[in-house]
């Protein structure tokens, strides 16, 4: 396998845990965000009523979006399987 190949594969695999991660980090961004806004309008400091409504907020995220997940996942390994089946001849 050549230099360019190996970081061909390696580009596609951070472009895609980008592209996993990004909408729970965008919707754990935005829920933070908003929360501390009414934390600061109300002025309650609980520590918890920002992180609770955060994992919520991410797992009804992962719960939705779970099957496109996976689904970009498999396809990624299946194409690193046959491309790695196509080196070794």
């Amino acid at each position: 396998m050549s230099p360019d190949v190996a970081l061909h594969w390696i580009q596609q695999a951070l472009v895609l845990t980008l592209t996993v991660a990004s909408p729970l980090l965008g919707v754990a961004l935005g829920v933070g965000v908003v929360v501390s806004l009414f934390q600061a309008l109300t002025s309650i400091q609980e520590m918890t009523l920002s992180s609770i409504p955060k994992m919520a907020a991410v797992a009804l995220v992962l719960l939705v979006l779970s099957p496109w997940m996976l689904q970009l996942l498999t396809d990624f390994a299946t194409e690193v399987f046959q491309a790695t089946a196509l080196v070794s001849d």
